[in-house]
């Protein structure tokens, strides 16, 4: 979403600030009863700035090239005026659009759901790692508006799924981005089978030479609408620096930097893969709900996992840049930089996840030797001031650790009846085994009233849900409404090979340790770590057998970090 979603009469967020507030309500546009009504429903009110220059202009059927920050409402500025001018049942499509990533494709599919949520109008959804056949049957359907990545858009294009002929808004969503993970040669392959005079809205954070070409190649007039530039920054975010230290591992620093802070909720933001899942799996076997999200999952676990994220169910959220773009979590506290991006523009794209339409938030970058030119960069360049940090002892980490955990532990005691267990609890600490045991039920603990919490938010948030529920989507039923996007996997598992998202080096860039050029590995990493905090004792550790991975069949789970776990034992061993 971008903006507040709560439901009418419940304490929403007021968002402040030239980036998020203009002095235009909804009802000032041209917009029709049920349009407006949608919108009020998901929340909305007032316009953004990029709403309030955009709409009306687009509702003309200008072409439109729109550069604002992230999170200031991008998607609502293209959205409603698009499904505004399309008559309802024409059961054709008459508007596309196109992102760089599923994540993103899906979010901007539900708000458009939401914008039409009263009119006959209907919302296919089509991207990679989906099963194709239920996406197919949706366009057979007859829907007006489709929303997807380029490569199963040209996919269904090239089956004769897609009928672009009677298109006439096509829309390009964080365009930049988009083009700068190789995908212009789609993009223009699926912008030559509109038809001549469709409009053209292309929004995003940064403009490239690619973008301004692929603007003059398809447009006559576009008008521009900048509302950022290169040296802005996202206002309303705290930024915060911890220097490592020679000799102490990054992934411990972060352990007690986590311990310190205490965050709500984070995305942990890694340079590559082999960092995202040794991080994901250290914090996990720390005790912490973090969870890694990578491009290489299936769809259907990447969308359970953000289905976790977004419902309260995880706390952290352990990503690379590419497996992440497009990611928008409500109320997301924090982004903590494991490493900072050799890419200073990189560092805004991260940062601007949280500190969302006026909302406050705090960015805490790692920062060691190799981050120097990152560092000053965004510092001379783009004006940051960082607060600096030192990390904590271990022992003042742990301390905290202990205090909160403890805090929790407290909170909690009033839900339950707890007393009949302390005999056991007494008796378990007179065993050998007292502590291991006593470990596993306080994890056991924490996991529960993490969960307990998310089920309280839900209950929370049930009143607007059912409402929504119950109308369903478009006017014509939950078949046509709710898109496909929650289709099964086919039988073959195939995915869209053509998905540009998943490819290995994303911009170009290979996942390469920043120090010598050269890949690394989780085990090396810790490997570096045991030689010297345990003094080469792995050495005696047993070697444990690779099992292959089992294809097809069986429940499918939450996916399992990547790092070899006798790695992580050992680790946890020094611990």
């Amino acid at each position: 979403m971008t903006q507040s979603t709560e439901a009418p009469g419940r304490d929403a967020h007021v968002p402040t600030g030239d980036d998020y507030v203009s002095d235009r309500d909804f009802v000032d546009f041209p917009l029709s009863d049920e349009i407006l009504k949608g919108i009020q429903e998901l929340g909305y009110q007032t316009a953004t700035p990029v709403q309030a220059v955009s709409i009306e202009p687009a509702l003309a059927g200008k072409d439109l090239l729109v550069r604002a920050k992230t999170g200031t409402g991008k998607t609502a500025a293209f959205a409603i005026p698009a499904i505004e001018r399309i008559e309802d049942g024409a059961r054709e499509v008459r508007a596309i659009a196109l992102a760089p990533t599923r994540e993103l494709a899906q979010q901007i599919a539900e708000e458009m759901q939401g914008i039409a949520a009263y009119r006959d109008l209907s919302v296919a959804v089509l991207v990679g790692g989906m099963a194709i056949g239920p996406q197919t049957n949706a366009l057979a359907r007859g829907a007006e508006i489709v929303v997807g990545t380029p490569g199963r858009v040209l996919d269904h294009i090239r089956r004769r799924n897609l009928d672009l002929s009677a298109v006439q808004t096509a829309i390009l969503d964080e365009a930049d981005e988009m083009l700068s993970m190789g995908f212009y040669e789609d993009v223009t392959s699926i912008l030559d089978r509109c038809p001549d005079g469709r409009q053209i809205l292309l929004f995003s954070a940064t403009i490239s030479p690619d973008t301004e070409r692929l603007v003059q190649r398809y447009t006559d007039e576009a008008e521009s609408l900048i509302l950022s530039t290169d040296t802005d920054q996202v206002e309303h975010i705290d930024h915060v620096l911890y220097e490592t230290v020679p000799g102490f591992h990054k992934v411990r620093a972060l352990l007690y930097l986590l311990d310190l802070e205490d965050p709500d909720s984070a995305i942990i933001f890694c340079n590559t893969r082999e960092d995202t899942g040794m991080v994901a799996a250290y914090l996990d076997r720390q005790g912490l709900d973090a969870i890694m999200l990578s491009g290489e999952l299936p769809q259907t676990q990447r969308n359970r996992v953000m289905k976790k994220v977004k419902a309260g169910e995880v706390r952290f959220l352990v990503s690379t840049d590419v497996a992440s773009r497009g990611i928008d979590i409500s109320d997301l506290t924090h982004v903590i930089n494991y490493a900072l991006p050799q890419d200073p523009a990189l560092y805004l794209h991260r940062i601007g996840r949280t500190g969302r339409i006026g909302k406050k938030g705090t960015a805490i970058s790692l920062v060691g030797a190799t981050d120097l030119n990152t560092r000053r960069a965004l510092e001379n360049q783009h004006d940051i001031e960082f607060t600096v940090k030192e990390l904590p002892d271990p022992e003042v980490a742990v301390r905290h650790r202990v205090e909160r955990q403890a805090e929790q532990i407290r909170n909690a005691m009033g839900t339950m009846a707890f007393e009949a267990f302390l005999p056991t609890v007494r008796a378990i600490k007179e065993r050998d085994d007292g502590d291991i045991l006593l470990a596993a039920a306080l994890r056991a603990f924490f996991r529960w009233d993490r969960m307990r919490q998310a089920d309280v938010m839900d209950v929370e948030g049930d009143d607007a849900s059912d409402r929504q529920e119950s109308r369903g989507r478009g006017g014509r039923g939950d078949s046509r409404g709710r898109g496909d996007s929650r289709g099964r996997g086919d039988s073959r598992g195939r995915r869209d090979r053509r998905d540009r998202n998943d490819r290995k080096g994303g911009r170009g860039r290979r996942d390469k340790d920043r120090d010598g050029g050269k890949p690394h590995t989780p085990k090396q990493d810790l490997d570096a770590l045991l030689e010297v905090e345990d003094g080469g004792g792995r050495q005696d550790q047993p070697k444990r057998k690779k099992h292959k991975k089992r294809k097809g069949g069986g429940k499918e789970s939450t996916p399992a970090p990547a790092p070899m776990m006798d790695d992580l034992d050992a680790l946890l061993e020094v611990d």
